[in-house]
């Protein structure tokens, strides 16, 4: 790979020679934890390190012998895509007291071990802190009572401490996502989905108790991701009187037509005065009010079990890294830190000041004093809970602001999963702030044709978990029927647009702009949110869409290794969509444990091919039983899936065969994840705020006249915060005759890929994180439950 302005640096710089690092897991299980073990164990074996699993958490190391092993590169193979920790995690009273420190300090010197890297809660952590501070003590005792060498105390005078946050509560202030969270929604929506199909048969209402004595996240992100009519979380527990509002909600939502309710209610769900509410009591005040037929489903452990979601698995990947970089760097000086994720970006935070805030909300809740507890829980829980009430709660007619503007929303280019959720967003949130939506059916063909009609808050009930595009996209862009387009804006007298698209969003945005010269009925504000499973939208980093698509792709890599188990070595070669984006392919290839993935952005010869098939082939003569190979579908015109197959299969000839598969539209298809539901809902929400504003803004003498750059965005994720960006501004970052942007930041997750395949390559130490201090309030846009 190229070495753009020298950043590029080889791992020499960092060395781990040397160095030995330990690996643990801690309290509770958490899908993802092999992940990160298995990207420690690599990631440290790469730069030199001795590096050593304690099995069964802080009880292995207090126990020593057999718990602590040295870790081989072999050791974890085919561990990425199991749930759990195959290293075991166990409670320890023992490591709480002195005694038992003392004989894990003892265990940790005999192997030389000074650097540990601890996957856990805010428990687990503060116990590392602490077992950090006593170190040079516990060694003095130990050289007393003659157990260890003088010298030793020297030698190991101070032990390093990195964590990562292993727990599917989410509960750990400093990281917008902690691991494990996202299986575990995916857990809780896949039960959501099935039981939505039931109680729409019975006509029934479903109460659901998920995970979260301490942190409503869980509650509340699935409450989001399904629409459920009510919510109930520890942090912001209900006025009093919340039973007769809530039941008036339900009966309500039956007298519109609905054949179903949803009641999502964490288990620390308490109300006002410290008293618990149970699903158990929620089911009896439903039944006892409304007469309902009511269920009650408790999901348990069952959100722990499963194998990780691709999110889980890159998330940490990366920490995994970052974590092994964190301790090569650290000094005698440095505080413990953990590894965290704010909006698209690796930082390090001093760890005792995430743990402090952590415990900061907890006393806001005991104090009652709730408003600050949602606040310290962070920006994202935030945005969260006040998109849900904006959404799930209607206010009456007569509370509505009165706008008399119209909007109108469509769909453009091919369809993505979340765009459903996307359009139920905008349209709750536009009528919530006083205009008439409007939904125009396939995209800009169906507005041409006069396809638009008015869309009500009823319409778009049930539509988080779709898949696909209710309103019908087509790719279809605006300048061949321009005039018939303004004429239908005009009839319906549309005053804004919002578009969910993909790149034909872009170049429609960009067109209409363009028409505003000869059309005033373009001078109006446009927005657009970007939905596609190619994730190549310039502008943003993220798109709506790409994570259920990474899911199908990291389910299907899963499914096509396990089908050689058993039998002899074989090679697979998965052809992914992405047009000429290789983001699929790139990501997706970290996901799925892939040994390489050949994308267009990199461009590659036979040589690299051939080096892959070797390196390959001496895996193969090792313990490795199959290997898995990538290519983005638009990649290299020559050098087909079917190419790439037939040269694997006669090189690898004697030592292992080769099997191909392309994953085609399957990718496009099925219910969007909880990430992207979750995505859809707050970036269209913000975009119809946005919307708001601007007419606000360019109402003038009885009409809306908009014709500045500003006034025709696309909002996106950029690294750490939501932005709004005149598309003319993006037209320099474009690379229009391959549709993908000119610098796209995954690109630097593709070291990472080859690191974890055993390839030597070079990584771009200068963005990896920095330490830097907690802070109680992100930047005012940043929406940071959004990255990857």
């Amino acid at each position: 790979m190229a070495q753009p302005d020298g950043k590029k640096i080889f791992f020499e710089n960092l060395s781990g020679a040397g160095k030995a690092i330990a690996v643990l897991t801690s309290g509770g299980d958490a899908q993802g934890m092999n992940a990160a073990v298995r990207a420690v164990v690599r990631m440290g074996l790469y730069v030199g390190a001795k590096v050593y699993f304690i099995h069964e958490g802080y009880q292995g190391m207090v126990d020593g012998g057999e718990n602590i092993k040295e870790a081989t590169w072999e050791s974890v193979s085919s561990m990425l895509q199991v749930g759990g920790t195959v290293i075991g995690s166990a409670r320890c009273k023992e490591f709480r007291s002195h005694e038992g420190r003392l004989k894990a300090a003892h265990n940790l010197v005999q192997h030389g071990i000074t650097n540990l890297c601890v996957i856990g809660g805010d428990g687990s952590l503060t116990g590392a802190n602490l077992f950090r501070e006593e170190w040079s003590g516990l060694l003095g005792e130990l050289a007393e009572q003659g157990l260890i060498e003088a010298d030793a105390v020297q030698k190991y005078s101070a032990l390093h401490i990195v964590g990562m946050v292993g727990s599917i509560d989410n509960d750990f202030c400093g990281t917008d996502m902690t691991i494990g969270t996202d299986s575990a929604l995916h857990r809780i929506i896949e039960v959501v989905d099935a039981i939505m199909t039931t109680a729409q048969s019975h006509q029934r209402t479903f109460v659901l108790e998920v995970m979260g004595r301490h942190c409503g996240y869980l509650a509340l992100v699935s409450a989001l991701a399904c629409g459920a009519d009510w919510v109930l979380i520890p942090e912001m527990p209900p006025e009093d009187g919340w039973e007769e509002k809530m039941c008036e909600k339900l009966s309500a939502t039956r007298s519109r037509g609905t054949r179903l309710n949803i009641i999502i209610v964490a288990e620390g769900a308490i109300d006002r005065h410290g008293k618990p509410i149970t699903s158990g009591i929620v089911k009896d005040l439903v039944v006892k009010c409304l007469g309902f037929d009511t269920r009650v489903t408790i999901l348990g452990h069952v959100q722990r079990g499963g194998t990780p979601s691709a999110f889980d698995r890159i998330l940490a990947s990366r920490m995994g890294v970052e974590a092994v970089l964190a301790l090569l760097e650290t000094t005698a000086n440095t505080p413990a830190c953990v590894v965290s994720l704010c909006g698209n970006q690796s930082v390090r935070l001093p760890l005792m000041e995430c743990v402090q805030m952590t415990q900061e909300v907890q006393r806001a809740m005991d104090g009652k004093r709730f408003e600050e507890a949602v606040k310290l829980r962070g920006r994202s829980f935030e945005n969260n809970l006040r998109t849900y009430k904006l959404l799930a709660h209607r206010k009456p007619e007569s509370e509505l602001p009165v706008s008399n503007f119209n909007v109108a929303v469509l769909n453009v280019g091919a369809p993505a999963a979340g765009m459903n959720a996307a359009v139920r967003s905008a349209v709750r949130v536009g009528i919530s702030e006083g205009h008439k939506m409007f939904a125009v059916s396939d995209g800009f063909e169906g507005f041409y044709k006069g396809q638009i009609k008015e869309i009500k808050w009823a319409d778009v009930g049930g539509w988080t978990g779709q898949g696909g595009s209710l309103l019908g996209t087509k790719r279809t862009l605006p300048a061949k029927h321009i005039d018939k387009i303004a004429e239908q804006m005009r009839e319906h007298n549309i005053n804004a647009l919002l578009i969910v698209g993909g790149f034909e969003g872009f170049l429609s945005l960009l067109e209409l702009l363009t028409a505003r010269g000869k059309y005033d009925e373009f001078c109006v504000p446009m927005v657009m949110v970007p939905a596609t499973v190619s994730n190549n939208v310039p502008g943003s980093d993220l798109s709506i869409g790409a994570d259920t698509a990474l899911n199908a792709i990291t389910t299907t890599c899963d499914r096509i290794k396990q089908s050689a188990s058993g039998t002899k070595r074989r090679v697979f070669i998965i052809e992914t969509m992405g047009g000429y984006c290789g983001y699929l392919a790139s990501v997706g290839g970290l996901a799925a444990g892939a040994d390489a993935a050949y994308i267009y952005e990199e461009p590659f010869d036979i040589r690299d091919l051939q080096a892959n098939v070797e390196h390959l082939t001496e895996k193969m003569k090792t313990s490795i039983q199959r290997g898995l190979v990538l290519r983005n579908e638009n990649c290299n015109e020559n050098y087909t899936t079917d190419f790439i197959y037939q040269l694997y299969s006669e090189e690898g000839r004697g030592v292992f065969d080769s099997r191909k598969n392309v994953l085609g539209h399957m990718q496009q298809g099925g219910a969007p994840s909880p990430f992207d539901r979750n995505f859809g809902t707050k970036i269209s929400a913000k975009a119809m705020q946005w919307v708001s504003k601007k007419l606000l803004e360019t109402f003038r003498q009885g009409r809306v006249f908009a014709n500045t750059e500003d006034s025709c965005c696309l909002l996106g994720m950029r690294r750490r915060a939501l932005v709004f960006q005149p598309v003319v501004q993006l037209k320099d970052e474009t690379d229009f005759v391959h549709r993908i942007p000119k610098e796209q930041w995954w690109l630097k997750l593709r070291p990472l890929m080859k690191i974890l395949a055993k390839y030597k390559t070079t990584f771009d130490v200068s963005d990896s994180g920095q330490l830097e201090h907690v802070v109680r309030n992100r930047p005012k846009e940043s929406d940071a439950s959004v990255a990857m």
